[in-house]
């Protein structure tokens, strides 16, 4: 397989690239524009990009939005109390139907690897088991990570310890945890020592649902950063949400900057469902509720950016683009400027994948041949324009393909 006539990021040149045995063989700058044969793919200047990666998302509860009850406050909290409803509906062929069609419309959309969160906070564990057995079902098509993750709590749940065991004994592939949720300051501490205990014991990775809440006195992301670091683990552990960061003053920030950057943790933004959900409690002036992304990314560290949900108790909407995410992102971030732009596809794509510990990812000779094709010669473009998907190839073969959008013009306003 041969892409002709291709832009690569950060590159004003055109390329060709071969791909051979599912391998990115050779990337070659062409000189001018070539004429496709029926043997090439001709990406007619559009933007070749390493895949899209969703970082933090909760396949487990999509598409169950209004079932049985609609979250009419808009709050994280009813969130959860309208999934709690919902856990007893439960069963494997009810998650598989859901899941499967969720994860074909993130395909449909440039994602090839996903970290989905599934809930431990259920005595069946069965959104585990079968999230679990979907992983290793379309382990040579997609790249899934599982988080076993306490929604209501590790410690503040009945047997909520010992559930997450038996989750990363099912095969889960990250400890998850919500300090923040715990019923007292001190069992959330004791459930991030708890959280650090089990990866080391069971070798996993982390990611924590930290701080999802406006209160500024919700401080786990430092004790979570001082964990990770005192074990040398950083880059294994991932801060999900942050959100109180939005509440904290900038003379506590400058301190916890420190520690943050010094402990080389992850931070996962989720700007829609955020913007939705925090806030609830505010008249005028209201927060955004959204971590400090440009801040955190100024200071050097590693910042992505997920979807987090897709119609369900907590976020209604939802149609599986992260460039969709993106635009949220760039806009509610105030990162509006040209070098924002830029860099922006990174939040989406080599930023994930650094959060997720991807080995081999990204468009590079040896490689394998994973990309997508974006409608847009540049990350600046393809934002502009929210342009589409059109190619994305798994180990050099096609697993998704559409068309360009094309507008004819009917010469409406010289009539």
């Amino acid at each position: 397989m041969q892409i002709i006539n291709a832009r690569l990021r950060q590159r004003p040149e055109l390329f060709s690239i071969q791909i051979e045995q599912g391998v990115f063989h050779k990337i070659e700058v062409q000189r001018q524009v070539i004429k496709a044969t029926a043997q090439q793919i001709d990406a007619e200047q559009n933007l070749v990009c390493a895949p899209f990666v969703e970082p933090h998302i909760h396949l487990d509860a999509a598409l169950t939005a209004g079932e049985p009850e609609w979250n009419q406050s808009g709050t994280l909290f009813e969130g959860i109390e309208r999934w709690r409803q919902r856990k007893p509906m439960l069963d494997e062929a009810d998650i598989r139907r859901r899941v499967l069609a969720t994860i074909e419309l993130l395909v449909q959309n440039g994602v090839q690897a996903i970290r989905t969160h599934a809930d431990t906070t259920d005595p069946t564990l069965i959104g585990i088991k079968t999230l679990c057995a979907i992983r290793d079902e379309l382990k040579d098509k997609i790249d899934i990570q599982v988080v076993a993750f306490p929604q209501d709590g590790m410690l503040s749940y009945p047997n909520g310890l010992a559930l997450m065991e038996q989750a990363l004994e099912i095969g889960a592939d990250v400890v998850g945890g919500i300090p923040h949720f715990e019923y007292t300051r001190e069992l959330g501490e004791e459930s991030v020592k708890t959280i650090i205990s089990l990866a080391r014991k069971y070798d996993r990775l982390i990611d924590v649902h930290c701080d999802e809440i406006d209160d500024p006195n919700s401080r786990f992301l430092e004790f979570l950063a001082y964990q990770a670091l005192r074990f040398d683990m950083g880059d294994k552990v991932t801060a999900s949400h942050t959100t109180a960061m939005h509440s904290y003053d900038n003379a506590y920030c400058s301190k916890l900057f420190r520690l943050l950057k010094n402990s080389s943790i992850n931070f996962i933004s989720c700007p829609t469902e955020s913007i939705h959900l925090q806030g609830r409690f505010d008249t005028f002036p209201k927060r955004r509720g959204v971590t400090r992304v440009k801040e955190l990314l100024e200071a050097g560290m590693n910042v992505c950016l997920g979807q987090d949900s897709i119609f369900d108790p907590w976020y209604s909407l939802g149609n599986g683009k992260l460039l969709r995410t993106l635009d949220f992102a760039l806009h509610i971030c105030q990162m509006m400027g040209y070098q924002d732009y830029r860099q922006a596809l990174d939040l989406i794509t080599d930023n994930s994948a650094k959060t997720l510990c991807l080995e081999n990812y990204g468009i590079k000779e040896g490689h394998p041949a994973n990309f997508i094709l974006l409608e847009g010669e540049d990350d600046y473009s393809v934002i502009r324009r929210q342009g589409e998907v059109l190619l994305s190839i798994r180990e050099g073969k096609i697993i998704m393909q559409r068309q360009a959008s094309k507008i004819v013009t009917l010469d409406y306003l010289m009539d």
